[in-house]
């Protein structure tokens, strides 16, 4: 008579390799947490900044419109604190694009790096998750083999 593998036996003794730790979701749930929590961050300094800036903005528009609004006694008075105004508003809007720019540039710049940061630690946790299950594996279907030579 043949000898037959015994796969009941052969699975009982993988399924162990395959023990479902709750550890590792709570540790994957505060590690995502934490990516979260770092990207927010990022984003909700870049929108402060922002909002900053705008609120200058603003305040020097309001500002040059109340010297626009003043009454002049000279017609021409009239045209020059316009065309003053259009000139200053041109300086500003070419100045806060260009610190728009540089905030969206700094949190563009902090997020690729907490991606990148990020995606290496994830590699590197994966290999060797992936090195100790392959390890875990191994020895688990040798000892069906052992015993099956027995």
């Amino acid at each position: 008579m043949a000898a037959t593998t015994d796969f009941t036996r052969l699975f009982q003794d993988m399924m162990p390799a395959f023990n479902m730790d709750p550890t590792v979701f709570r540790n994957a749930f505060e590690k995502q947490a934490a990516f979260g929590e770092k990207l927010t961050k990022i984003a909700f300094e870049a929108a402060e900044r922002s909002c900053e800036l705008q609120a200058k903005l603003n305040r020097e528009t309001l500002n040059r419109l109340s010297d626009v609004t003043k009454a002049r006694t000279e017609p021409a008075d009239y045209t020059k604190a316009a065309s003053d105004f259009a000139t200053a508003s041109r300086e500003m809007a070419s100045d806060s694009m260009a610190a728009f720019a540089e905030i969206a540039k700094k949190a563009q710049m902090e997020t690729v790096e907490l991606l990148l940061s990020t995606g290496k630690t994830a590699q590197e946790n994966a290999a060797a998750a992936m090195q100790k299950a392959t390890g875990d594996m191994a020895a688990t279907m040798q000892r069906p083999a052992a015993a099956a030579a027995k």
